[in-house]
């Protein structure tokens, strides 16, 4: 079985981010850029799940700026075996995202897409649900737990509840929670080796999808500073601002 992982580049999240002066985004100027940590976590999984002899190969693919080859070459180095590139200097909105790796997808022929469930610039959480739709796959979302054997997929998700067992047919799209494991880090061998693994670069065009943007950004401003915080004499005094002044109660 081949498993296809997504993969994107963003901000490092040890970055403090800054807006731009006029808000119309945020300033990537020299600017530290990574692998999205929910993506980390997708290749390792699909990595464990190829070690544990489930899957025979590890595609990973990105959309995004030349410079996304770092971020793909940086999965490579973790373990995977082939990388594919779909170079756009546009800003790809999910539901585009979501067309081309469905295209990378019917192409590539996965028994299973790991997709992270959200990346930590947009917070969109919109993209793997959007890719099962397209490919008529089910879907298991959230997971921290992910066992495959018999054509079938056994899926713990954490729910608002606690944590629900699920089970999906292959071939399906599974999107990663942050308890699903702990990724490893690439050794300075197979960040060597990485520079020779094979990378195939394409364009949205090669897929037949516009990535022209739906959605416009009106302003980008940074939050508000907290308010200094109050001590208070009694549990009384505490219930009664709950009560008047924040109206929580």
């Amino acid at each position: 079985m081949k498993i296809l992982v997504t993969v994107k580049r963003v901000v490092d999240y040890n970055v403090k981010i800054r807006v731009k002066a006029d808000g119309s985004g945020v300033d990537l100027a020299n600017v530290k850029m990574s692998m999205n940590p929910f993506d980390e976590i997708s290749v390792e999984e699909a990595l464990r799940l190829k070690e544990a002899g489930k899957a025979s190969e590890v595609v990973v693919v990105s959309i995004g700026p030349a410079k996304a080859e770092e971020t793909l070459r940086t999965a490579l180095a973790m373990g995977a075996d082939r990388a594919i590139l779909v170079e756009t200097d546009a800003v790809v909105e999910p539901l585009a995202v979501a067309k081309i790796v469905k295209a990378v997808a019917q192409a590539e022929q996965p028994g299973l897409v790991i997709v992270g469930k959200q990346a930590i610039d947009d917070d969109s959480n919109q993209t793997g649900q959007m890719l099962s739709a397209l490919l008529n796959w089910p879907q298991a979302t959230f997971a921290s737990k992910v066992e495959i054997g018999d054509g079938k997929a056994s899926v713990t998700r954490e729910v608002d509840g606690g944590l629900q067992t699920i089970e999906v047919n292959l071939p399906a799209v599974v999107t990663t929670d942050l308890r699903l494991n702990e990724p490893r880090y690439a050794s300075l061998p197979n960040i060597m080796k990485a520079k020779k693994k094979p990378l195939d670069k394409k364009t949205p065009s090669d897929y037949g999808v516009d990535v022209a943007p739906r959605l416009q950004v009106l302003k980008t401003e940074e939050p508000g500073g907290r308010k200094a915080g109050i001590k208070v004499g009694s549990v009384a005094e505490l219930v009664s601002k709950l009560k008047t002044e924040a109206g929580v109660l």
